[in-house]
């Protein structure tokens, strides 16, 4: 075992047991799956994903490139790292070389998300964050506080003093002070991993084993976001540098004195920073055998002087080219002669990057600081966003409390002067065998052969090279390629810059993006207050938008084709009743709704009388038509816009937005009341009777309620609404009433309905209904290209108006050239071809043939359908200058055979519109 008493904070009275590779393994709460493997001295091996390598366990936390695990229990989980996953009883996971194993089942856990507002957000818990978020609290500042670690103090160790005391003592004392405050939320666990504008912060938060929730998203808006996450320790590239035994001195010391964990016992440390020496004297004092190599020609005095006292061998001006060992490191190779020193561990220490990836993703510049040998966040920051501690290049524990803790800054001694940091990116060495990126095995090679290619742009190199793009995004190596990149090419690192810091800043489970919004709740499925009628009486269902729609109502014996034709005959010769409840209502009310619906709609609706239902059509920026309906003047300031099913939600989002955006002074207001009111629609030749006999207070006649109106009655009480509007091309009405009472008007019209036949259609029904009417649907006879002229309704755009969305686009003279695809009808001229949806139309030349490939195609057909009406199939069809060409005949491809179809108007029934009228 390499457990060493009188280290680390986890809890030894209590054990847990983990299986690894089919091994177990005996930790205790507050291990890592990491600590737990080095603890028993286990050499966890897997292998890189390009060329097979073994690898191990490079760091303690998220910037191990290296040891990637696959968790199998309690539940399947890919490509997570040993150093950041807790140990828990019972877990159970095995290595993997870059690519894990999805679940075969859905995940039964809980994943969710909070929002939340503050006026501080501290993201780091280290002495930097926990002093900024004291002195937002005591300042009366609403704070929040998230940091990644199962615990706060960052890599503070308990081996440091603040205000007098040992570290942990003043971390414990701050987070008790923060607990106690009313306006502080502190969340550990929690990564903030994306940092955009206007001080939105997403951070997931891991839950832990006694929640429900698995993982947790916050929505964080702050006024201010300080940036308090550290850095990150770089290490130097050299031959072989990727064998498992090869840590950063940082985890090491971190893995000591959080776990208890001695990474090993025989230790050289390569350094060029005076960081390193911290680890070497605690290791040595743990029980290693420990010496030191440092790159630099001197050695910083105090430390020199504690290594003596420990008997720890420091040689300056050593530089480490390469390692030996098998399945893990037995030696370093060292100095100009190559020497071997044996070793079970070896510790690098380049220098630190100040963890400056949440800065990045606001706009904010980094800077070259040679002192660092690193880039730092650079002044002015965007907005309210500030950076402190290591975060901002501060390094020093006495001025990163001070930077930090303003006025409230807790006090640390002062540290002793060392020696500057040398920048050291590789040392010389075979660059093939120089791993740069050791989680995608990328070489100085490859950095050489991209410059060699030509690429000198970083993000050119990241790309060829795939450095910076596994798991760990280049948290060792980003900045090592780039002072690789800026040797090779001459040039100073300053001027070579960075790659682009993207989020999220460490992996996020598909699952905790969805949240709740899995499963059925991910495309929630939404049915009618009828939907129970629908199914006893057989209803076939298809899904629109997120509403089940009773497609069609097939009798014993009946395909979808035979149930359909008998449902468009019983409407077009008696009476039919269809739910049309999933249309999208808008309710618009204010003294400005007359203008807000002048500029969205291509007609005039302030001149729609109270009373009275007009059909818009809505166009975007482009002048082509993305929604339609029916638009009732309820009074004066207030109007019900209808809309499509599937396109409710899209038209009020677009509303709102010229609303919100653009025509801030506009007196409106928008709800969406789609829900709230079910809408039966009777149609047929024998609908005035039936709404008649239902609603006998009302004049039905035609004089009396005409085409495109409306009127208010109730029923026992319940009011209802009546309008004229017909899709089908028949005499109907649409009974609006409210959803709670919707089942018992219509089990009303159904009994009235009887005498006559009355038949429930669907919407396959209604479809052919308004086909052969030559009524359009949106999104299927249409596709984002097609304005109002080409589906013949020019008339539907007012030419009164000065003024509407898409105006100047449909007045283009593109809009009228002739031979713009325009909707037409298509009869096979066999009377009983039904042609596919979607297939294209082409046309024979003068002499009968097809012309050579590629043959030119003339347009689509859009809506395909047999008609019991027209005894036959028929369809519907976009053609170029389509309107030109009624009565020609085209041919479209059906399998392997072209069927011939003649081109018609779009109306096929009642051209003249006198069934509707009534």
């Amino acid at each position: 075992m390499s457990r060493i008493d009188g280290y680390g904070r986890v809890d030894r009275s209590r054990t847990v047991t983990v299986t690894v590779d089919g091994t177990p393994y005996t930790g205790h709460p507050g291990d890592t799956v990491a600590s737990v493997l080095l603890a028993h001295g286990a050499r966890p091996q897997t292998t890189s994903v390009k060329y097979g390598r073994p690898r191990g366990i490079t760091s303690s936390w998220t910037e191990d490139p290296t040891g990637l695990i696959q968790v199998e229990e309690p539940f399947p989980e890919p490509m997570l790292l040993a150093a950041t996953v807790e140990a828990t009883d019972g877990l159970v996971v095995r290595g993997v070389n870059g690519q894990g194993r999805l679940a075969e089942v859905p995940d039964t856990a809980r994943y969710d998300r909070l929002h939340t507002h503050c006026d501080v957000l501290v993201v780091g818990a280290g002495p930097a964050g926990l002093a900024a978020a004291r002195a937002a609290a005591r300042a009366g500042e609403s704070v929040v506080l998230v940091d990644d670690r199962p615990a706060a103090g960052g890599t503070l160790t308990g081996t440091e003093t603040i205000d007098g005391a040992p570290s942990l003592a003043f971390v414990a004392d701050v987070v008790a002070e923060l607990a106690a405050s009313p306006s502080v939320t502190h969340l550990q666990r929690t990564t903030a991993f994306g940092h955009y504008d206007d001080g939105f912060v997403l951070a997931l938060e891991r839950r832990g084993e006694a929640s429900r929730t698995r993982q947790r998203v916050h929505r964080i808006r702050a006024g201010r976001v300080v940036v308090a996450a550290g850095a990150i320790e770089r290490p130097i590239v050299f031959e072989d540098n990727d064998r498992p035994g090869i840590m950063l001195a940082s985890a090491a010391r971190d893995l000591l004195h959080r776990h208890g964990v001695l990474a090993g016992r025989e230790v050289v440390v390569f350094t060029s920073d005076d960081a390193a020496y911290a680890a070497a004297v605690d290791l040595a004092d743990a029980g290693a055998s420990v010496r030191v190599l440092d790159a630099r020609e001197r050695a910083p005095q105090a430390w020199r002087a504690r290594c003596e006292e420990r008997g720890i061998a420091v040689e300056t001006g050593t530089l480490v080219h390469g390692t030996r060992g098998e399945d893990h490191l037995t030696a370093a190779v060292v100095g100009p002669d190559r020497g071997e020193v044996p070793c079970d561990l070896l510790l690098v220490s380049g220098g630190w990057n100040p963890t400056a990836h949440l800065v990045s993703h606001v706009g904010g510049s980094l800077t070259y600081d040679g002192a660092l040998g690193a880039f730092r966040p650079a002044s002015p920051l965007p907005g309210t966003v500030s950076a402190v501690g290591a975060a901002n290049g501060t390094f020093a524990l006495a001025d990163i409390l001070r930077e930090a803790g303003g006025a409230d800054a807790p006090v640390a001694p002062a540290e002793e002067a060392g020696e500057p940091t040398l920048v050291l990116w590789h040392t010389p060495g075979e660059a093939g065998r120089q791993f740069v990126d050791i989680a995608r095995d990328a070489t100085v090679a490859d950095v050489a052969r991209a410059v060699g290619a030509g690429m000198t742009h970083p993000e050119h190199v990241k790309r060829y090279t795939t450095i910076g793009t596994a798991h760990d995004q280049g948290k060792t190596s980003g900045i090592l390629a780039l002072g690789i990149l800026a040797e090779l090419t001459g040039r100073p690192i300053q001027e070579v810059g960075t790659t682009t810091f993207r989020p999220p800043y460490t992996p996020v489970a598909f699952a905790a993006l969805a949240g709740r919004e899995r499963g059925d709740l991910f495309d929630p499925v939404r049915t009618t207050p009828l939907h129970g009628w629908h199914v006893a009486a057989g209803a076939e269902f298809e899904d629109v938008g997120q509403w089940k729609r009773a497609r069609h109502y097939p009798e014993p014996g009946e395909d979808m084709t035979a149930a359909v034709l008998r449902e468009c005959a019983a409407v077009r010769t008696s009476v039919g009743i269809m739910d049309a409840s999933t249309l999208g209502k808008i309710d618009v009310r204010g003294p400005d709704a007359p203008v807000l619906l002048d500029r969205l709609y291509t007609n005039m609706m302030s001149s729609l009388k109270v009373g009275r239902v007009r059909y818009g059509v809505m166009c975007g920026n482009d002048g082509m038509v993305f929604d339609d309906g029916t638009v009732l003047r309820l009074a004066e300031d207030r109007y019900l816009v209808t809309t499509t099913t599937g396109n409710a939600a899209h038209v009020l989002d677009w509303m709102e937005e010229w609303v919100q955006t653009e025509w801030t002074d506009l007196r409106v207001r928008l709800t969406s009341v789609t829900e709230q009111w079910s809408i039966a629609a009777v149609a047929g030749p024998r609908s005035r009777d039936v709404i008649g006999a239902v609603f006998p207070d009302v004049d039905v006649s035609n004089d009396a309620f005409g085409f495109m109106t409306w009127q208010d009655t109730t029923l026992d009480g319940v009011p209802v609404r009546l309008a004229r509007i017909s899709f089908s091309g028949e005499l109907a009405y649409e009974v609006t009433v409210s959803a709670w009472y919707a089942p018992a008007v219509w089990a009303r019209l159904v009994e009235a309905g009887r005498p006559y036949g009355i038949t429930p259609y669907g919407t396959e029904t209604m479809h052919v209904l308004r086909a052969e009417k030559g009524y359009p649907i949106i999104g299927q006879d249409t596709d984002g290209t097609v304005s109002p002229h080409d589906l013949g309704m020019a008339w539907a755009v007012s030419k009164k108006k000065d003024d509407f969305v898409g105006k100047r686009s449909y007045a283009r003279p593109e809009n009228r050239n002739p031979l713009r695809k325009q909707l037409v009808s298509l009869l096979p001229t066999d009377a009983a071809t039904k042609l596919p949806e979607g297939a294209q139309i082409v046309r024979f030349c003068d002499d009968g043939a097809l012309p050579p490939a590629p043959v030119p195609m003339l347009g689509h057909v859009t809506s395909s359908y047999h008609s019991a009406e027209l005894a036959r199939p028929f369809a519907l069809a976009l053609v170029k200058g389509g309107r030109e060409r009624l009565g020609e005949v085209v041919h479209v491809p059906v399998g392997d055979e072209l069927v011939a179809a003649r081109i018609g108007g779009s109306v096929l029934v009642d051209p003249e519109g006198a069934r509707r009228d009534g």
